[in-house]
């Protein structure tokens, strides 16, 4: 049983003008026609729409689509592929513009008068507005937090520039002390984790032992805080947080 044009414009989404047209420009011909001259749709035909759409979203004209879907020598599987690897870096492009437009809100929402091009060579390719959003879901209520965020309004573009700096400094060094394999919970991995708090307190809030042990396990805990502290080196994370926990026990005993 073939189907017909209201019932391909239901399942595609598509109008059912839009099918008149396709058919009348030779890209989607259906099948067959009914004894009373309808359109009467194969799922062969319902296959063919499933590819026109998926090209047009990809931003291909109907004149590029009728070629590619005509072409003899090109098969559903050639399609399929083509088609995995444009919407594939379609997305890519894609989330490096959401990760850019999330650094711009997030350093619009810090009150800094950067341009578009310092604002990137700034923040790179760290996640700052999912950060600031998941540390103001945990903390946003206390008054540490309120005091960071009117000391962060306040900061300038060198002010970041130096704070980047240290803080790819303490990174650095202890990812060299893992890759030396310095046991977490040796006084050298502790010396660095204490140098950690201390640029947090710093620059931002009173890090206290237990809020800087916290910190060690959101590290390993949520993935986007993994994926910027293993940039530095793979299984940072983890060994931050043991760092810090070993840290937090010394200076709390």
């Amino acid at each position: 049983m073939g189907h017909s044009v209201g019932e391909v414009a239901r399942i595609s989404g598509q109008t059912v003008r839009t099918l008149h047209h396709y058919d009348r420009i030779g890209l989607l011909v259906p099948a067959e026609r009914t004894p009373s001259g309808y359109r009467s749709y194969s799922e062969a035909d319902l296959e063919r729409l499933r590819q026109i759409l998926t090209y047009r979203e990809l931003g291909f004209g109907l004149d590029q689509i009728a070629a590619l879907l005509d072409d003899p020598s090109t098969d559903t599987r050639a399609h399929l592929a083509r088609q995995h690897r444009l919407v594939t870096e379609r997305i890519d492009r894609l989330r490096t513009v959401a990760r850019a437009l999330e650094r711009l809100m997030e350093a619009d929402s810090m009150g800094l008068d950067l341009t578009a091009e310092e604002r990137l060579e700034l923040f790179g390719d760290f996640d700052v507005d999912a950060h600031t959003a998941e540390a103001e879901r945990r903390w946003g209520h206390t008054d540490a937090w309120a005091r960071s965020q009117r000391r962060v309004g306040r900061y300038t573009r060198q002010d970041w520039e130096r704070h980047n700096a240290e803080a790819e400094k303490i990174y650095r060094a202890l990812a060299r002390a893992m890759s030396e394999g310095v046991p977490a919970d040796s006084a050298t991995a502790m010396d660095l984790a204490e140098r950690h708090r201390r640029h947090i307190t710093r620059w931002f809030y009173d890090c206290t032992p237990q809020i800087h042990r916290g910190l060690g396990e959101l590290y390993v805990t949520d993935t986007r805080f993994t994926a910027t502290i293993d940039a530095h080196a793979d299984g940072l994370s983890t060994y931050l947080r043991d760092a810090f926990a070993a840290n937090a026990d010394r200076l709390e005993s």
